[in-house]
C-alpha cells in the first residue's frame, strides 16, 4: 500500500473511533466503549467528604486561663521618681520587733493595693522570689531592670516598686512607719530564704493540657472506599485504540 494510501486509511480509522463519520453521513455516533463515566467517579457525595466531627471547635481552644497576665508580673511604664529613695531620704526607725509584727500584718493586707491584692498574693510560701533574694540589698532584681532601668534596687525601693506594679497602688509616703515595717518584716523573711524552684501560682495544670479529645483517629482516616484501582485503567488493551 502506498503512503496516500496509507494515511488515508488512518485519518478514516480515527473518524470510525471518534464516531464523526457516523455523524457526518448522518447517523448516531458509535458509543466508545470507553466514554462510560468512571464507576469511581460518581457525583455522589464522598462519604467522607461530610463534615469532620473533629473539625468543631475545639473545646480546649479557649483562651488558657494562665496564659492571662501574671499577676506576679510587674508592667512597664513605671516612674522611677516613684521607686527611687529620694535624695536625703533616711529609713524609718523604731521599736524592731513592733515593726516586723506590724510588716507582716500588712504583707497580708489587700488593702493596700487598688486590685484585691496584697504582697503575699505573689509571695505566699516564698513563691516569686528570685535566687538573688538571698543576698544582701542592694543587688540586681530582673524586675526593677525590666521595667525601671535599675542594675541594683534597695528592699524599701523594692517594696515601693511592688506597691506600684502590680498591686496597682501608689508609692507609700518614704517617711511612713508602714514602709518601714514591711521593710522590717521582709528582712526577716530574707534571713531564712532558701532559693528553691518556687512553683508558679500559674503552673498549676492546664485544664486544656488533657488529650484533646479531638485527637482520636479521624473516622474519615480510612482508606478512601474509591481508592480502588481503576477498572479503567487496567493494562488492558484499549479496544478503542486503532490497530496499526
Amino acid at each position: 500500500m502506498n503512503r496516500p494510501t496509507k494515511a488515508r486509511n488512518g485519518r478514516i480509522a480515527t473518524l470510525i473511533s471518534t464516531g464523526l463519520l457516523a455523524t457526518a453521513l448522518g447517523g448516531p455516533a458509535l458509543a466508545n466503549p470507553c466514554a462510560p463515566r468512571n464507576p469511581c467517579a460518581p457525583r455522589a457525595a464522598n462519604p467522607c467528604a461530610a463534615k469532620n466531627p473533629c473539625a468543631a471547635k475545639n473545646p480546649c481552644a479557649a483562651k488558657n486561663p494562665c496564659a492571662a497576665k501574671n499577676p506576679c508580673a510587674a508592667g512597664a511604664g513605671i516612674d522611677p521618681k516613684d521607686i527611687v529613695r529620694p535624695a536625703g531620704y533616711t529609713p524609718y526607725r523604731g521599736n524592731r520587733a513592733s515593726l516586723v509584727a506590724e510588716g507582716e500584718r500588712l504583707f497580708k493586707d489587700a488593702s493596700l493595693s487598688t486590685n484585691g491584692m496584697s504582697c503575699n498574693t505573689c509571695h505566699v510560701g516564698n513563691n516569686a522570689y528570685q535566687a538573688t533574694f538571698a543576698k544582701p540589698y542592694p543587688h540586681k532584681v530582673a524586675m526593677a531592670t525590666s521595667d525601671v532601668g535599675l542594675n541594683q534596687i534597695h528592699l524599701d525601693e523594692m517594696v515601693q516598686l511592688c506597691m506600684v506594679k502590680p498591686m496597682a497602688a501608689k508609692p507609700l509616703p518614704w517617711k511612713s512607719k508602714e514602709l518601714g515595717a514591711l521593710v522590717a518584716y521582709v528582712e526577716e523573711v530574707q534571713k531564712g530564704f532558701k532559693p528553691t524552684a518556687a512553683a508558679n501560682p500559674c503552673a498549676a495544670k492546664n485544664p486544656c493540657a488533657a488529650k484533646n479529645p479531638c485527637a482520636a483517629k479521624n473516622p474519615c482516616a480510612a482508606k478512601n472506599p474509591c481508592a480502588a484501582k481503576n477498572p479503567c485503567a487496567a493494562k488492558a488493551a484499549n479496544p478503542c485504540a486503532v490497530k496499526k
